[in-house]
């Protein structure tokens, strides 16, 4: 309940909607309630025989009953699209605020998670909550003030036979409860499984070239067919729980007319009721056992809702490791200088990845970072945009810890080019000029001249605006890094990190790269990350970082004398480009 308060909150933005939508479901049950009586008076007056001004009240009856139908027209439109305008701007709202919410976390958070697991959630569990808000609150609000209605009209009529009517009302609520306890793990299980699906339907198909040149497709089909029947098994099981509860409501609900069909009778028997009163209370018994025959749907709706909102909850309250101080400051003209003091960082597994790392880079330098895979080098890296923040010691910009600095205007000083690069489905403009809003044709130009792309893009039919397809779908490897190259270029920020930037071109591309490089040396830092040592040969400083650790450090040529782990790596580099 204390979640859905929370998420009632979130819709209370839109509360002149609802305000307007719950006054008409009044009108319309009012309406509704109206209907009956006014039909047994009818009835009264055909019993009584139809004289002259029994027909004129017939008539005026007629009159009354027209103009109800009509309003309930206006009610029962202003009702139902109000409530369902206000909750689908509010699944709306959550949406935004959920990719908001993930846009904020660290990247910790995404180690153990599927990317169409959490598009699930982002789409398909908030969608639940136009079920609660647009179908659930108002038809509880019919069904509360339909049963009181109700109940007080049949009091009036006959309290004995209005009691006897409430018999099976406590039987439908207790099962009711059985039937909310017992569905609910069905549709959290359903849901679970519907993130499940979605995820390997991403997965698949983001990996489709794969499957295709592996030869998997069979493998691949039967997988997505496991979790799209562990999917179809799950909703059947609430399915099967709720085909149970239904009839046997619907049976309480009938007892009841039967109990009042038999009581009524014996009543009227004895004189002790009148015809009008018999027909008045058999139609009010339809509007009666209405609500208690809706509470099926009700806990069912209201089971599923819960379900999704628990999994939209688990991302909304989930805490980011990496947040901004209060006291946060922008950092502004920025130089350049970043200094690690003795930094150690582990993952969640508590395995260290860096170990007491302590290096200064002073503005316009180039520093490098070479070593096996998976030593740290990448991750020594994010922790300069503080994607993660070290465990022991601090990463300095400029002399300030870049904790107490503001997220935007730390990483607006910093453009990485990543080994896996990635563009956006969009032209080749686009992605360049993504680094910077408001860049100019010749900008972007000058930026791909730099990166040498330029000549390539000019030979494409569309030129600029050829389209990439998605994450670049349609550009060679090298293509998609040197447009990676161009955009950070683009960015002018005074920090630019290399990770394997010239991993996936060609030996004439990557020396034309290395010249574009060269030109930037001096004027901006460069913390560049390379297996191909003819890349960072010319780089001011060389960190050799081995098992976490840094190893070795100072320039090419230095490293070369110390003959240690750096001198063999270059020495296997050489034989093997030699062969």
């Amino acid at each position: 309940m204390k979640m859905l308060w929370k998420l009632t909150k979130e819709a209370s933005r839109y509360k002149l909607l609802y305000a307007v939508a719950i006054f008409s479901t009044c009108c319309l049950t009012f309406i509704n309630l109206s209907a009956p009586k006014i039909l047994s008076s009818l009835t009264g007056i055909i019993e009584n025989g139809v004289d002259v001004s029994g027909f004129e009240m017939i008539q005026k009856l007629a009159l009354i009953l027209l103009i109800l139908y009509l309003m309930r027209i206006l009610f029962r439109f202003l009702s139902s699209y109000l409530t369902h305008k206000a909750a689908w701007y509010l699944v709306g709202d959550l949406r935004n605020k959920m990719y908001n919410k993930l846009q904020s976390l660290d990247l910790g958070f995404f180690h153990d998670k599927q990317t169409g697991d959490l598009m699930s959630r982002v789409i398909n569990d908030t969608r639940d909550f136009e079920l609660l808000y647009a179908h659930m609150i108002p038809e509880m609000i019919t069904n509360i003030v339909t049963f009181l209605g109700v109940l007080l009209i049949l009091l009036s009529i006959n309290w004995k036979l209005a009691l006897i009517t409430c018999a099976p009302i406590p039987l439908i609520l207790c099962s009711g409860t059985v039937f909310a306890k017992v569905v609910q793990p069905f549709f959290k299980a359903s849901q679970k499984s519907m993130g499940e699906l979605n995820a390997q339907l991403q997965d698949s198909l983001s990996g489709l070239h794969e499957i295709q040149a592996f030869s998997q497709e069979k493998f691949e089909s039967e997988r997505l067919n496991q979790k799209n029947f562990a999917q179809v098994k799950a909703m059947l099981k609430a399915l099967r729980a709720s085909a149970v509860f239904h009839p046997s409501v619907e049976f309480l609900s009938s007892a009841g007319t039967v109990l009042v069909v038999f009581f009524g009778g014996t009543l009227a028997f004895r004189g002790q009721m009148s015809v009008e009163d018999i027909v008045a209370f058999v139609l009010y018994l339809s509007l009666f056992y209405a609500p208690v025959s809706g509470l099926a749907n009700l806990l069912e709706n209201f089971q599923q809702s819960l379900a999704g909102a628990e999994r939209v909850a688990l991302i909304l309250d989930t805490p980011s490791a990496i947040t901004e101080d209060k006291d946060a400051k922008n950092i502004e003209n920025v130089s350049g200088a970043i200094e690690f003091e003795n930094v150690s960082f582990h993952y969640s597994n508590q395995v260290p990845v860096l170990k007491d790392i302590s290096f200064r880079a002073d503005p316009g330098m180039m520093v490098a970072l070479v070593g096996p895979t998976g030593v740290g080098k990448t991750t020594l890296t994010q922790l300069i945009s503080r994607f993660y923040d070290p465990v022991e010691g601090r990463v300095l910009m400029d002399g300030t810890d870049i904790r107490h600095v503001t997220l935007n205007s730390l990483r607006q000083n910093i453009s990485p080019v990543l080994q896996d690069t990635f563009l956006f489905n969009g032209t080749i403009a686009e992605n360049i000029s993504y680094a910077r809003a408001g860049a100019t044709q010749e900008e972007i130009e000058e930026a791909a001249k730099a990166a040498n792309i330029h000549e390539d893009i000019m030979n494409m039919p569309e030129q600029y605006e050829t389209k990439v397809g998605e994450r670049g779908l349609r550009l060679s490897g090298g293509q998609k890094q040197r447009i990676a190259i161009a955009r950070a270029i683009l960015r002018k920020s005074p920090i630019i990190i290399l990770d394997e930037a010239t991993a996936s071109v060609d030996v004439h591309t990557e020396k034309q790269i290395q010249k574009a490089i060269r030109n930037l040396a001096g004027k901006r830092t460069i913390i560049a990350i390379a297996h191909r040592l003819s890349t960072i040969k010319d780089a001011d400083l060389i960190l050799v970082i081995h098992e976490g650790e840094i190893k070795e450090q100072g320039t090419h040529e230095e490293l070369l004398k110390q003959k240690g782990i750096y001198y063999k790596m270059n020495e296997a580099q050489f034989i093997q480009e030699e062969q």
